[in-house]
């Protein structure tokens, strides 16, 4: 059973800085793609950012220039460094992982999401 964990949310002011982190365990063999995905008050699930097993990224156009995605592959983690955030930046923010595991084979896994709030 691979689960994700999430942390580091939290309310922050306008202009401010957040850094996101999501751990793997479970039986793991390899993580093909990790991301970042929001779901803001009233609105669909988006991505915001990821990230595939060769380092290659990925931003959605808002986040550009403001958020930097990263991975730690010895410790199954996924960071999402977040700075001059914007009050639209508010949302539940939840990792995503495409993991090969001994037990399930290829799977899809969703972290349990952690609130960003951005005060203006």
């Amino acid at each position: 059973q691979v689960q994700l964990v999430e942390s580091g949310g939290g309310l922050v002011q306008a202009g401010g800085s957040l850094t996101l982190s999501c751990g793997a365990s479970g039986n793991i063999f390899s993580i093909i793609r990790m991301a970042w995905y929001r779901q803001g008050p009233g609105k669909q699930r988006e991505l915001v950012a990821d990230i595939n097993s060769g380092g290659s990224t990925n931003y959605a156009d808002s986040v550009k220039g403001r958020f930097t995605i990263s991975r730690d592959n010895a410790k199954n983690t996924v960071y999402l460094q977040m700075t001059s955030l914007k009050p639209e930046d508010t949302a539940i923010y939840s990792c995503n992982m495409y993991v090969m595991s001994v037990s399930a084979g290829w799977s899809d896994y969703w972290g349990q999401g952690t609130q960003v709030t951005v005060s203006s």
